[in-house]
């Protein structure tokens, strides 16, 4: 297996920056415009969580360990670290982050953090709850563990889905035994109570939700509550899956489309070096994928079930995007770079 550093051929797409494209794309539906930059001198943002309000959002930095609440101004300020984070030596370290959809600082401060840590001597990644007060971070509990972490692979994704639950995405950690297995938690799209139980109607009877992944760190869902998924692949196809509970979506069998019975295919794939993509929004059902490796912002426009026209935008403009996330009460994106020194937060408006 060929290891892509934070990095499963049907694209209908000209990759062009936004600001250069012709008259018929600059009238699709939901065309990202020209970013403004909010916030410099990050180090490897990795995942934003906007507060209730939308007026804010906490923003965690991968190798600092640190967590930043960043205002719609650009105004940012150190809430703290996450206790017990340990890097990889690659794409491990502080990851997901997502704030509760209650949480107003007093009564709920719950903000939860998908991390690789050193808890009693073991290196996993794990899934824990701290409280944040508006101004500080405290009291780290852990509520899921035994997700395998290695030095690639490690998902990292964490967000609330409609129905109020915890949804993250886990990679294979380099181990393609893990994805088939229903009793591992690796490999799979999870999804649980702020306690760490698996929900209501779960599957398999534990966490897991979805099965056959190899490294997911893109999740959204679409007006009709549908969870869409942005996928690594391994040495030629990345993908955008529409993820239904129980399904299987293939790795390591298939990578792409396969006519393997009781796999899902994907609705939308590219090359790896077109992609690798690492996050995923929705905005008025227009899925929004930022890529490292192919660093560019792609915008697929979703057609219910299916995927349909695909455009790439800022393509080799803002270096590696790693974190795309919609403003609450806003047709805007939040977008953060992963260029490893001087990373920026981006504000794209969409028209």
């Amino acid at each position: 297996m060929r290891i892509r550093t934070a990095v499963p051929i049907v694209v209908l797409a000209l990759a062009i920056p936004a600001a250069s494209a012709p008259a018929d794309v600059r009238a699709a539906r939901g065309t990202p415009q020209t970013p403004t930059t909010l916030v410099t001198g990050l180090s490897l943002p990795w995942a934003t969580s906007f507060l209730p309000d939308g007026q804010s959002a906490l923003v965690t930095e991968r190798n600092s360990f640190r967590v930043s609440r960043i205002t719609l101004d650009g105004t940012r300020t150190t809430v703290g670290t996450v206790p017990n984070s340990v890097t990889t030596g690659g794409e491990g370290g502080l990851m997901g982050v997502a704030v509760s959809p209650t949480w107003n600082g007093s009564t709920d401060q719950a903000v939860y953090f998908f991390h690789t840590s050193n808890d009693n001597g073991q290196t996993e990644n794990r899934i824990v709850r701290m409280s944040f007060n508006g101004t500080t971070l405290a009291d780290r509990t852990v509520i899921v563990d035994g997700i395998r972490s290695n030095t690639y692979h490690n998902g990292g994704q964490l967000k609330f889905g409609p129905d109020g639950y915890l949804y993250a995405g886990t990679g294979d950690a380099q181990d393609t035994s893990t994805p088939q297995n229903n009793d591992s938690p690796n490999g799979k799209i999870l999804r649980f109570t702020t306690t760490g139980e698996a929900a209501p109607g779960n599957p398999f009877g534990n966490l897991v939700f979805s099965k056959g992944h190899r490294n997911p760190q893109g999740l959204a869902w679409d007006s009709e509550r549908r969870l869409w998924s942005a996928e690594l692949g391994n040495n030629q196809l990345d993908e955008l899956n529409l993820i239904v509970s129980g399904h299987n979506y293939g790795w390591p069998i298939c990578e792409g489309p396969c006519d393997t019975p009781g796999m899902d295919n994907p609705k939308r794939t590219w090359t790896t070096a077109e992609a690798s993509p690492s996050s995923l929004a929705i905005v008025n059902d227009t899925a929004y994928v930022a890529a490292l490796r192919g660093q560019r912002l792609w915008r697929v426009e979703l057609e219910g079930t299916e995927a349909g026209a695909t455009q790439a935008y800022f393509t080799n403009t803002f270096g590696r995007l790693r974190s795309v996330v919609k403003v609450p009460g806003a047709d805007d994106l939040w977008i953060s770079t992963s260029n490893t020194t001087d990373d920026k937060l981006l504000r794209s408006e969409i028209r």
